[in-house]
C-alpha cells in the first residue's frame, strides 16, 4: 500500500496491554516505519543494571546518537528487573529529553521507504505525536496483562512467578500513571482499544477499520 502523504499513528498504553503487538501489525500492513520507545528506556536500563560504574549521562547520550533498531532487539530486554529500572529511570528529565529527541525524530523523519511512522509509549498521544493522524489508547485488565507477560518470560525460560509478574505489572502502572514528568493517561481523541476478550487479530482489524476509514476519504 503506497500513500500519497505520510501518516503518524501514535498509541500509549500500560505494560503488556498488547500494544507492541498491535503497533507491528498495523505497521506492516500500512508500511510504517516502527518505534516501540519503551524498548529504548529498556536498553538504558539495562545499561545502568550492566554497567553501573560506567553509567552516566554522557555515556547515554553517545549510545542516543548511534542508536540503530537492532540496538532494541536484544531479549534480555524484556526482564522484569529490566523493565522496573526502564519506569525509575523515564523519570530522569535529561534522560527523557534524549529520548523525545530520538522518538520526534523518528516520527516526523521515517526513512523514505515508509508511509509514514508508528510509534507506542506512555506519552506519544501528548507528548511526542500531539497532531498525530491516529491516536489509540490500548489496555486490558490487570491479571490479564500479567499472565501475558508471565508466558513471555516463561518462553525465554526465566524463573519467576506468576504472583511475582503481577505485582510487578501492579508496580509499573502505580508508576506510570502517577509520575510527574510525562505520565500514562488517556487523551480524549484517542480511540479505546480494550484487548481483554479480543484477540490480537480482531483488535487488529478493528485498528485498521478506523485507518481505513480516514486514509480513503
Amino acid at each position: 500500500m503506497k500513500l500519497i502523504n505520510k501518516i503518524k499513528v501514535a498509541i500509549d498504553s500500560p505494560a503488556a496491554a498488547g500494544a507492541g503487538t498491535q503497533a507491528r501489525l498495523i505497521s506492516k500492513h500500512f508500511n510504517l516505519f516502527y518505534l516501540d520507545t519503551g524498548k529504548i528506556y529498556r536498553l538504558i536500563a539495562n545499561i545502568k543494571i550492566t554497567q553501573p560504574k560506567k553509567y552516566c549521562y554522557i555515556l547515554i547520550k553517545k549510545i542516543m546518537s548511534k542508536l540503530t533498531m537492532k540496538d532494541l532487539q536484544n531479549k534480555k530486554l524484556l526482564s522484569d528487573e529490566v523493565g522496573t529500572m526502564a519506569s525509575i529511570i523515564s523519570k530522569n528529565k535529561e534522560i527523557r529529553k534524549l529520548v523525545h529527541a530520538f522518538q520526534i525524530k523518528s516520527a516526523y523523519h521515517p526513512p523514505k521507504k515508509y508511509n509514514g511512522s508508528c510509534l507506542d509509549g506512555r506519552d506519544i498521544t501528548y507528548k511526542i505525536i500531539p497532531d498525530a493522524d491516529f491516536k489509540f489508547f490500548i489496555t486490558a485488565n490487570t491479571k490479564t496483562r500479567a499472565l501475558r507477560r508471565y508466558k513471555e518470560l516463561k518462553a525465554l525460560n526465566r524463573k519467576i512467578s506468576f504472583d511475582e509478574v503481577l505485582k510487578s505489572i501492579k508496580k509499573r502502572d502505580k508508576s506510570d500513571y502517577n509520575r510527574k514528568i510525562s505520565p500514562l493517561k488517556k487523551t480524549k481523541d484517542s480511540v479505546l482499544i480494550n484487548t481483554t476478550k479480543h484477540t490480537k487479530r480482531a483488535c487488529f482489524l478493528k485498528i485498521k477499520q478506523i485507518m481505513n476509514r480516514k486514509i480513503k476519504t
